[in-house]
């Protein structure tokens, strides 16, 4: 009566439980079953047949044991393809210009997690082409097991679990030469790499009439034992300094504390916080 009703099946909108129109979904189961009948059409019968073949058939190409030890020609190459990745990781990392403006300590330990990970995928390549394909797979799952679902204190651990992860594989495959390899390799360039320690030191309670002095008599006797210092940040409003250096592994933190309570004035000096990486 009002001009709204309308007759005949054709003028009907049909409704759902909740009154909400079914058009919709019509229109989305329709466009999948369409979506549907394209691929069927598009892929050959026997071609869709054999891709599940394909993927559950294809054998991975035994490793060969211990018998692998023997190709010295092979661990030559593995330990050199591993090197040149380090060494052209080592490169871009440790560029001069990069290294200038690192003035935090993640930023001047980033090196070390960019030449981990540039061994990690030499790794990968080696294992690959060593064995099959469908072996990437499995180590891109395990690399987005790592990424998602473990939490590491900074990128060097993920970096070494990532790694362990990747000898620990080269033995499930029978692959123990390329496992041996590679940690050889990892245990050589962690000395390097870990040879000096960088600190985070943070002095606070600084007295703010002397805070120049005060600053000047921390960072001389950092230098006069041969500690690096890397970044200097100061605060003189709230009496605060923060240092990053590195030091030889071999001077421990208690050390270097007992340098700074020998050198340092004691009209100079300040609460120490220390962070290390």
């Amino acid at each position: 009566m009002n001009g709204h009703r309308r007759d005949g099946r054709e003028g009907r909108t049909h409704r759902g439980p909740g009154g909400a129109s079914l058009a919709p979904a019509a229109f989305v189961v329709g466009g999948l079953a369409l979506a549907a009948v394209a691929v069927a059409v598009a892929v050959p019968a026997h071609a869709a047949a054999q891709i599940p073949d394909a993927l559950t058939s294809t054998p991975v190409p035994a490793g060969e044991g211990w018998e692998g030890f023997q190709d010295t020609s092979f661990l030559l190459d593995t330990f050199v393809k591993l090197l040149l990745a380090a060494v052209l990781a080592t490169v871009i990392s440790y560029h001069p210009l990069r290294m200038r403006a690192a003035d935090t300590l993640e930023e001047i330990e980033a090196p070390k997690a960019t030449i981990a990970y540039a061994v990690v995928g030499s790794l990968v390549g080696l294992i690959v082409v060593r064995t099959d394909l469908l072996v990437g797979f499995v180590i891109f799952g395990i690399g987005a097991l790592f990424r998602f679902r473990t939490v590491m204190r900074s990128p060097q651990l993920t970096g070494q679990v990532i790694l362990a992860t990747l000898i620990g594989l080269a033995c499930g495959l029978d692959l123990p030469y390329i496992a041996v390899v590679a940690t050889v390799f990892d245990a050589g360039l962690t000395f390097l790499l870990e040879a000096r320690m960088t600190y985070l030191l943070d002095v606070r309670g600084l007295p703010e009439d002397r805070f120049s002095e005060a600053v000047a008599a921390y960072r001389g006797a950092l230098v006069a034992h041969d500690v690096r210092v890397r970044s200097e940040k100061k605060n003189p409003q709230a009496g605060r300094v923060r240092f990053v250096f590195r030091s030889a592994r071999s001077r421990t933190r208690g050390a270097i504390e007992d340098l700074l309570e020998q050198r340092v004035d004691p009209a100079l000096k300040g609460n120490l916080d220390w962070q290390i990486d």
